[in-house]
């Protein structure tokens, strides 16, 4: 990439609850040919560098949760919803079954004392954005009093179902995304963690 592209590359602010964008969101660079071992060619390279706005709206505070060592859910309390008090996580603005916007709750304790893993699957290729390690040990992660499942991942250890398990969080240099969050099974020492992360 070069250094004034760097320097012009997209960036966003919010003025007046407005986002406001400025610099280059789309750079493409020159192709380059493809020959296969007898010359012929097969194909062109079609370089791009793409820069994405991800708006998180009212979820914003779930992931900037994460960055600070929280793990937030979401509770319904509308008295006339069949299912009043049911605890979301994955975080839920809404509620799926009167549709009245839910409160946000801490699950942090919660996850702590209970979370096991109720299943996992372990991916030895990924997706080509993918910036965890290989192989990844996906697992889903049942919180006890919640009403559904996480998905994420066990950075230590090997999966197995009925594991206990704790959060641990990208605090250092947070990403801000859903890969500030991953899981250890539970008595793992605090020098085992990953840079950057706490529990």
């Amino acid at each position: 990439m070069s250094c004034a592209h760097e320097q012009n590359r997209g960036k966003v602010k919010v003025d007046d609850n407005r986002y406001k964008v400025k610099g280059e969101f789309h750079v493409a660079y020159p192709n380059t040919p493809i020959f296969n071992k007898q010359g012929k060619l097969c194909g062109v390279t079609n370089p791009r560098d793409m820069t994405y706005i991800h708006s998180y709206g009212a979820e914003a505070p779930f992931f900037e949760g994460l960055s600070k060592g929280v793990l937030k859910g979401t509770k319904c309390e509308n008295p006339d919803c069949e299912y009043k008090g049911s605890v979301y996580i994955p975080f839920r603005i809404y509620c799926p079954d009167c549709l009245r916007k839910m409160k946000i709750v801490d699950l942090t304790a919660a996850a702590k004392k209970t979370a096991r893993i109720y299943t996992y699957m372990v991916c030895e290729r990924s997706g080509a954005f993918n910036t965890l390690d290989k192989p990844i040990k996906f697992i889903n992660v049942k919180i006890e009093g919640t009403a559904t499942i996480l998905m994420s991942y066990l950075y230590l250890g090997e999966p197995s179902m009925g594991m206990r398990v704790v959060p641990i969080f990208r605090t250092k240099n947070p990403t801000y995304t859903i890969t500030d969050l991953s899981w250890v099974p539970d008595g793992t020492p605090k020098s085992k963690l990953p840079k950057g992360f706490s529990f």
